[in-house]
């Protein structure tokens, strides 16, 4: 169930290049299968210290949330396919819909959205520099460098 979350993820966002993925040691984490998924997407895997709460307390506020929210008073799910369904409509709406408020009121993938858009835009001017001693047109190195 977490590759195909991973899977997901990719399919929304387009790449995970780059992406964090926190979690504990649990055998779905842990597994080769996982680590492999996560190495073909770019995504950086980091796990807690054994027995450490405290290493990994956005994961665990991510997930008392997302048990509050989905299981509502009930203990478990009727089935593994109302588990998965449960699941992803939950992390859709969480990615999508809803308004986090250290996010200005906005989702993650609005925010994600303005944040690539605003780099885009804002780019610095790279300066270019006369290389001393090299003179254009001379050589087949260029006389000009990006900083």
């Amino acid at each position: 169930m977490i590759i195909d979350a991973l899977y997901a993820a990719r399919r929304t966002r387009g790449s995970l290049a780059g992406a964090i993925f926190y979690s504990d040691h649990g055998a779905q984490y842990t597994s080769k299968a996982f680590a492999a998924a996560c190495a073909a997407d770019g995504v950086r895997q980091s796990m807690s210290k054994v027995g450490s709460s405290a290493d990994n307390a956005l994961a665990e506020s991510f997930n008392a949330t997302f048990k509050r929210e989905t299981l509502q008073g009930r203990r478990a799910s009727t089935d593994e396919r109302d588990a998965r369904l449960t699941s992803f409509r939950w992390l859709h709406r969480y990615n999508t819909v809803r308004r986090h408020s250290r996010l200005g009121q906005q989702s993650p993938i609005t925010y994600e959205r303005i944040q690539e858009r605003s780099a885009t835009i804002h780019r610095p001017h790279k300066p270019r520099v006369q290389v001393p001693g090299v003179r254009p047109g001379r050589s087949n190195a260029s006389p000009l460098l990006d900083l």
